[in-house]
């Protein structure tokens, strides 16, 4: 496999939509109910956690991009061939695809508990995951082209979602915020990587980079997707704190969503409701992006045709939802996932880096001794 990978001129994208891929797949199932799994760790400093959180993730970024920058057009699966070995990055490789996939459950899984408890508590679970694959495998299908296009419009499309969020600002109580860092430093930064099953998505970028067209551009719009996402994050949190009294918090699962039950307008009786059913246009690009990032992964690694896979892959997701049907087992799997994603997001790539540049080091010291 070679480790440089150039798509035809009529698949590469403008890099501005990098900002739209981003902020869209870090948008997902997590802001439903992240601040209730902070507020337990930092109180009410959590909002300094989401901010800690968030310049973390910054750093995190500009270290993916000095990555790939190293190997010019180039993606994860090319650099853990290049860094391990064919048969070592191999088995890395597959390990990220199992990753993917991972994630892929997660916010299916967590999003048809939402809509079971919420709105369609008859409905069984197998309804709503045959449904929602069917479109995820359409919009698969489609190519990377059609994905970016329904992570451009699921944020235009659901604007209207933030400004029902600020109905609550009249209700709210400032001092709740204070005092400011109450709370231990140890205490703020587990809120921090608290964080982790809300906020991952970026490394996205590892898997997209080869298809943006004027790279020496990736770093301004990568970080501004991240500075949108935190931006988001955090005035969501205040909104929260400020809201809810702290017994509120500790026992409101999805405070996200229980902001939009004191919203009434006369042509709408349950927003909620609404915003609950609306959501599925949030996550299906989270989900679109997964799947592909996994059948790219495949046929990056293995050099097989894929298209098996884009049926192959949900239809196994499909089978494996069904086992999730209680509240308990889903926990159990967020927590497991949170543990192992923080390691794989925000530790291994320092990690792939510093192994990146050792590798590069060593073949530049091998070409100057072939050369003498």
């Amino acid at each position: 496999m070679k480790v440089q990978y150039q798509p035809n001129p009529q698949s590469l994208l403008s890099t501005f939509i990098l900002f739209f891929i981003i902020h869209s797949i870090q948008v997902g199932i997590g802001i439903q109910g992240f601040q209730r799994v902070i507020f337990f760790e930092a109180k009410h400093d959590a909002w300094i956690s989401v901010i800690a959180a968030g310049l973390f993730t910054h750093i995190v970024v500009m270290i993916i991009i000095k990555t790939l920058q190293l190997y010019g057009p180039t993606d994860i699966y090319g650099i853990h061939i290049e860094v391990y070995g064919k048969w070592i990055g191999k088995i890395v490789n597959s390990l990220y695809i199992l990753y993917c996939l991972w994630i892929f459950v997660i916010v299916l899984i967590n999003y048809i508990e939402v809509m079971q408890t919420w709105v369609f508590p008859t409905v069984p679970t197998w309804l709503f995951s045959f449904s929602i694959l069917l479109l995820v495998i359409y919009g698969v299908t489609g190519g990377l082209r059609v994905i970016v296009g329904a992570c451009f419009f699921s944020i235009f499309l659901s604007i209207w979602m933030l400004v029902l969020i600020g109905f609550p600002l009249r209700f709210t109580d400032i001092h709740h915020l204070f005092p400011v860092m109450e709370s231990s430093i140890t205490s703020i930064l587990k809120g921090a990587q608290k964080m982790t099953l809300t906020i991952i998505g970026f490394e996205i970028l590892y898997v997209v980079y080869p298809f943006l067209k004027e790279r020496e551009k990736v770093t301004k719009f990568a970080h501004l997707g991240i500075a949108g996402t935190n931006l988001l994050y955090l005035l969501i949190m205040l909104i929260t704190i400020t809201y809810f009294s702290p017994g509120q918090m500790e026992n409101t699962i999805w405070p996200t969503l229980s902001l939009f039950k004191i919203v009434k307008l006369p042509f709408i009786e349950r927003t909620e409701y609404v915003a609950v059913s609306f959501w599925l246009l949030i996550i299906l690009p989270n989900l679109m992006l997964y799947l592909w990032a996994a059948v790219r992964g495949v046929r990056r690694t293995f050099e097989k045709k894929t298209k098996g896979l884009i049926w192959f892959f949900p239809l196994v997701i499909f089978c494996g939802s069904l086992f999730f049907n209680t509240r308990s087992k889903i926990n159990l799997f967020n927590d497991l996932f949170a543990s192992i994603a923080f390691y794989i997001t925000f530790c291994y790539p320092f990690i792939l880096y510093i192994l990146a540049m050792i590798k590069r080091k060593i073949t530049s010291l091998k070409e100057n001794k072939n050369e003498e």
